[in-house]
């Protein structure tokens, strides 16, 4: 069992929860976690980089001289890549460098994230997280008073506007609702930040899986 503080957010202590880590698993499955991560990398490719081939060049097909007797080396149209303005000779084309994983390795993969993070005491569940208005003086000072001084990502159980533009403006502060909630962003972040409402979410998902 990991006995989790939940603070308010002026810092203070206001309840703790009791998890048990056979909801998330028991064990970190590290190869699994890593196959997400790499997905997770991949996704993010644009993959629109792309050159011309001599096929695409503009210019004539016809050999520019004769093969001998000029004196010259033997060379070949003007759209050939050794040319100044001519084809690149191994071209870039534009791909989809995206990956897939099913669904339930997905889930397993952003559990076992969760649970390496309570290992490593980097998850912080906060009571309530609301702003009247879109304020990012106010959600920097609620950081400091959980002393959250790295990059963090929060995890709310919904979508809540002006929490997300309060955020926006810190470099290394993330904010998604807990149904986005995946192992990339997990462990690309030093800390995770959860309401408490998004965490008790998590893990009655999976146990609502289990049954």
């Amino acid at each position: 069992m990991i006995d989790l503080v939940v603070y308010n957010p002026d810092g203070r202590e206001v309840d703790s929860l009791k998890v048990d880590e056979s909801a998330f698993g028991t064990a970190v499955r590290y190869p699994l976690l890593k196959q997400a991560i790499v997905m997770y990398h991949a996704n993010k490719r644009v993959g629109t980089a792309a050159t011309k081939s001599r096929s695409m060049v503009a210019g004539s097909s016809k050999k520019l001289f004769r093969q001998k007797g000029t004196g010259n080396a033997r060379v070949g149209n003007i759209r050939t890549g050794k040319r100044v303005g001519g084809g690149v000779t191994f071209a870039k084309k534009a791909r989809d460098f995206g990956k897939r994983m099913p669904k339930k390795q997905r889930r397993l993969a952003r559990n076992s994230a969760i649970l390496a993070k309570l290992r490593s005491s980097k998850v912080v569940v906060v009571d309530g997280l609301t702003f009247e208005k879109p304020r990012t003086k106010d959600f920097v000072g609620v950081l400091h008073n959980l002393k959250i001084d790295r990059s963090c990502l929060v995890t709310t159980g919904q979508y809540d506007e002006n929490l997300c533009k309060s955020a926006r403006n810190l470099p290394r502060v993330a904010v998604m609702p807990v149904e986005q909630l995946n192992a990339g962003d997990i462990c690309s972040h030093s800390k995770v930040l959860f309401t408490k409402e998004a965490f008790l979410s998590v893990l009655n998902e999976d146990k609502a899986s289990e049954d």
